[in-house]
């Protein structure tokens, strides 16, 4: 495999945002490392469809809000290509429910999943970026991270504990030439949005500027402006794709 091109590690890039990810950066030449956790099927059909157009991928199997999975995600990632340049942390779950619902169990399961495996990817990823001089550090938010949601409480918190990761070692990782960013995207039309009613949907797009819902390919498209060579002077910030929905 091609290890002089840049290469981007995804987790969670079977469907949604992750899979919009994997497609733009397969456009840009990147090499990828796809990671997914239960979305097997959804995976390998996306890695076949980007080799087919000449992507070079490699899809992991990992649950990385463990230690010992994610260190074994990132030691194929570098025996098939070298090093990981840019980590994408997308890996995600949510969950409806009221506060006085929401067991012990579903607040650690939430912070596992959205928070943990943030930290543990990106220790990972440091010592090699910060042995170059050069990494991008990219963190998938949510605009209930900057103003949270009712019925949401465990979600909105963990997300909002993203956004003080990144800004914090985006402080810490600026002198080795490593730029930290969270995008905080809006209502995007997603499988975990799609449980939403009709209803609710045209309430909620009443309330965007841009009268619509996006689409995963915005939220990549932005991903990849962050990841790019000419953005090293863009860190800690976080940028929302939301339709204009909380400025």
């Amino acid at each position: 495999m091609n290890s002089t091109k840049r290469t981007v590690l995804i987790t969670g890039a079977a469907r949604g945002i992750g899979a919009a990810c994997a497609e733009k950066f397969a456009s840009l030449g990147y090499n990828l490392v796809l990671n997914y956790r239960t979305s097997e099927e959804q995976a390998l059909t996306l890695a076949q469809t980007l080799k087919q157009n000449g992507a070079e991928i490699l899809c992991v199997c990992a649950d990385v809000s463990d230690k010992s999975a994610v260190e074994s995600l990132f030691a194929q990632a570098e025996a098939a290509f070298g090093q990981v340049d840019i980590l994408i942390n997308n890996a995600g779950i949510s969950q409806i429910k009221m506060l006085c619902d929401v067991t012990e169990d579903d607040w650690r399961h939430m912070f596992a999943v959205n928070m943990d495996s943030a930290y543990l990817c990106s220790k990972r990823a440091l010592s090699a970026m910060v042995s170059k001089k050069w990494g991008r550090i990219i963190n998938i938010s949510s605009m209930w991270g900057v103003c949270g949601a009712s019925c949401e409480v465990p979600y909105s918190a963990s997300k909002a504990a993203l956004i003080g990761f990144t800004k914090a070692i985006a402080k810490e990782l600026a002198p080795s030439g490593i730029t930290v960013n969270a995008l905080a995207p809006g209502f995007i039309d997603t499988p975990m949005n799609r449980n939403v009613s009709p209803e609710d949907a045209a309430a909620f797009i009443e309330e965007i500027p841009v009268n619509r819902i996006g689409k995963p390919y915005e939220v990549a498209h932005a991903a990849a402006f962050l990841a790019h060579e000419d953005s090293g002077y863009i860190t800690g910030q976080v940028l929302a794709v939301d339709g204009g929905i909380t400025c």
